[in-house]
């Protein structure tokens, strides 16, 4: 991988996180579009940083409140809420690592996940906001949702925030917890990564930072876009092009 593809898959990871079409999926068939042999996940978590570090930015003033008020049980409540959203996709995450692992080379897993992405974000246009409160049954199906998404193809955003809005949540308070929710998630897993890899990383380190600060800035802009999506109840839009781009690479590797 060279440093213009780094920059290109890095835009791609950037603008497809936080829009729920799968950050994931997108990577691994622009990889097989571009030609590019880059074994395991450890790019794949490189530019999830990158697009974790976009979230620290967007939600500065939320994450700042949260530690600044640790002594509020309303706050204390809220981290309750996070730790135990985590827990879903730590345990599936560990127990399934290798199997899992082997997902970002079957290219009809993830355009098939696409179309799954697809029907869950157009089946959330259906569901009345109710504007219920958030409780541990919600945190722990939001969890559960997360850890769905980590098969390749499956959107995380999508996935968290089609499932509070299924459960009955403000389209704002289930974007909030579930950005906020992946800050564990993908930190756990860049930490794990970096010990699994002992200094075996295979990528040139002009690359490897050229695709984490387009994954960064891309992330920053596609965050804001897709707040601003939510507020206009679009967000069942992205559903039909996961439909779209699912249904045409399996037609593709099928015929």
């Amino acid at each position: 991988m060279n440093f213009i593809e780094g920059v290109i898959l890095g835009v791609i990871q950037g603008f497809t996180e936080f829009l729920p079409i799968s950050s994931s999926g997108h990577l691994v068939l622009a990889q097989e579009l571009l030609g590019i042999k880059q074994p395991g996940n450890e790019f794949e978590i490189l530019v999830h940083i990158g697009t974790l570090c976009s979230i620290l930015v967007v939600f500065y003033n939320d994450i700042k409140c949260l530690l600044f008020s640790l002594r509020s049980k309303q706050t204390q409540k809220f981290l309750f809420f996070v730790t135990i959203g985590t827990m879903p996709a730590v345990a599936i995450g560990l127990g399934l690592k290798d199997e899992l692992t082997s997902l970002f080379d079957n290219n009809i897993v993830v355009a098939s996940a696409l179309m799954f992405t697809g029907i869950v974000l157009i089946c959330s246009y259906f569901f009345k906001i109710r504007n219920k409160k958030q409780n541990i049954i919600i945190s722990i199906l939001i969890g559960f949702a997360q850890a769905i998404a980590i098969i390749p193809g499956v959107s995380r955003s999508g996935m968290t925030i089609s499932c509070g809005l299924m459960l009955g949540l403000d389209s704002k308070i289930a974007a909030r917890y579930s950005f906020l929710l992946a800050i564990p998630i993908i930190g756990g897993a860049g930490i794990l990564t970096a010990i699994d890899l002992d200094n075996n990383f295979q990528m040139e380190l002009f690359t490897s930072l050229s695709a984490f600060v387009s994954s960064f800035i891309v992330g920053i802009l596609a965050l804001k876009w897709l707040l601003g999506w939510l507020e206009d109840g679009k967000f069942h839009y992205f559903g039909v092009y996961c439909l779209i781009i699912g249904a045409i690479v399996n037609v593709y590797k099928w015929i």
